[in-house]
């Protein structure tokens, strides 16, 4: 398992280190110990964690009412709650990285 995701009791923890701004919105790979993504959405009025929120339920195939900023609201640097993550949810994410 990744250090990145973290599973357990119903529910995965995923640390993410998030680039606003860019082109489209993808898995970038990893970078140190989070899974970087990219964002096509600009870092304003939440717009950014709105779209990383959908871009991960939709890439996990969960609602997006599944998926929790837990900290980083104004951070590059990102962990997200998941729950009842799919048993591959890792692979899911990695997925065309």
């Amino acid at each position: 398992m990744a250090e990145w995701w973290r599973a357990g009791e119903g529910r995965a923890l995923l640390t993410l280190h998030v680039q606003p701004g860019a082109k489209k919105t993808e898995v970038a790979g990893l970078y140190g110990d989070a899974l970087k993504i990219r964002l096509a959405a600009p870092p304003v009025d939440g717009k950014a964690n709105a779209t990383l929120i959908s871009f991960v339920a939709d890439r996990l195939g969960l609602a997006k009412s599944a998926v929790h900023l837990k900290s980083g609201q104004t951070s590059r640097r990102k962990v997200l709650e998941v729950s009842a993550p799919p048993p591959d949810g890792e692979k899911r994410l990695l997925a065309n990285a």
